[in-house]
């Protein structure tokens, strides 16, 4: 698995444009066979904040995912909401393990 977690600061007037867009993409993206979670979250002081973690089965999924027509429309959609450029960080899972210990 790898989990990938991406910080986007929303310009005020783009809240609630980008919660509709990114929800949208959020609903197709777990129809991917390759996406085992994918959460949209809102930082409760500071509403312009948001987190994706993106739970993907292998890093190959990861890069599938960003060749599908509702990533791409997302992306492209949303690019002028942001405040600042989108940051990412890409994680492994330790807890639980994929074999079930721990």
């Amino acid at each position: 698995m790898i989990i990938v977690q991406v910080r986007i600061n929303v310009k005020p007037d783009c809240i609630d444009d980008f919660k509709t867009a990114t929800i949208e993409n959020a609903q197709n993206s777990i129809q991917e066979s390759g996406i085992a979670r994918f959460d949209l979250m809102q930082q409760q002081d500071d509403p312009k904040k948001f987190v994706l973690v993106e739970v993907y089965r292998s890093p190959e999924d990861a890069g599938l995912h960003k060749e599908t027509l509702h990533y791409q429309k997302w992306r492209d959609v949303v690019a002028d909401m942001m405040a600042e450029p989108r940051s990412s960080t890409k994680y492994f899972n330790v807890f639980p393990d994929k074999n079930g210990w721990g």
